[in-house]
């Protein structure tokens, strides 16, 4: 039996039990002469952590116009089983920070009481969040993190899956394979360079690109793991530049990708093609290479 199934026995048996318990208290009272009485619909509390500050914030630039979206289509309630109940959005802030992320979550099933939580942004955010949920025992959606280190980032296993905690979104193996004939398009001399740093994101891409790259005929340089906020990229791109990698492919955020992009500038190095995950703002940092490069 899969955890869901699991999952949808239990709920499916409470859900039974409250629904014969109702009908007979309907009944007692219809058959005493009495009018039975109802419970207002319980208001649905749902807790929402993302980083709303910190070097992932570019994440959550939307989201006051989403949640806006929401309320307007939905009036303020969900229909469950025929029944609108009001739902409130509780949303707490991670600050780009797992250990955060994971107090907040805590917060939000201990105190606030929350009967479902989302959550979204890369791995340092959606990891700890799901975590706290599977252990409390708390319904938890997330998105916006590769398969890989969502999952065997959690110590998954395949055979169980995870009993509280869902996820939708595409994996490293299937972005790395839609990049590849995008780069084959380009005339390169197939020399890729990766940036990729010590975390979750980084770590899987180091794993997972490589084979992928190489069997596609890519000579691959990785110059290592390293820890953000960095203060340089020197080291990196000195190895790409003295390979001569003609790509760059990286998953860094904004903030250290403006560094890196302003470091290329300032050492001469001028890859044809940068794929860099965790979107990143062009035109900031186009702007901001030209001021480099006129210094």
């Amino acid at each position: 039996m899969t955890s869901t199934q699991s999952l949808g026995r239990r709920v499916g048996r409470r859900t039974v039990l409250k629904g014969m318990a109702a009908a007979g208290a309907a009944g007692a009272a219809s058959f005493s002469g009495l009018a039975p009485a109802f419970s207002a619909p319980k208001t649905i509390k749902i807790g929402l952590v993302m980083p709303q500050t910190g070097p992932l914030a570019f994440f959550c630039e939307h989201i006051p116009f989403v949640l806006e979206q929401v309320k307007k289509a939905t009036g303020g309630n969900l229909d469950i089983g025929g029944t609108k109940h009001p739902f409130e959005i509780v949303v707490r802030d991670s600050q780009s920070n797992p250990n955060r992320a994971a107090e907040v979550t805590q917060d939000l099933i201990l105190n606030q009481g929350v009967n479902l939580i989302a959550t979204f942004a890369t791995p340092e955010t959606v990891n700890p969040v799901s975590d706290q949920c599977e252990l409390n025992g708390v319904p938890c959606v997330s998105n916006d993190a590769p398969l890989e280190p969502y999952f065997f980032g959690r110590h998954g296993d395949p055979k169980k899956g995870f009993e509280w905690t869902y996820h939708f979104f595409f994996s490293g193996d299937e972005l790395v394979n839609c990049l590849i004939p995008f780069w084959n398009r380009l005339s390169t001399n197939k020399k890729i360079g990766g940036l990729w740093p010590n975390d979750g994101d980084g770590i899987a891409q180091s794993k997972g690109f490589p084979p992928v790259m190489q069997k596609a005929g890519y000579t691959v340089t990785d110059p290592g793991r390293f820890d953000m906020p960095a203060s340089n990229y020197n080291a990196q791109i000195g190895a790409f530049k003295a390979a001569g990698c003609d790509i760059v492919s990286g998953v860094v955020p904004p903030p250290e990708m403006t560094t890196f992009w302003n470091g290329c500038a300032q050492q001469g190095y001028k890859p044809k093609a940068v794929y860099m995950g965790r979107r990143w703002n062009s035109r900031r940092v186009s702007r901001r290479s030209a001021r480099a490069r006129r210094a």
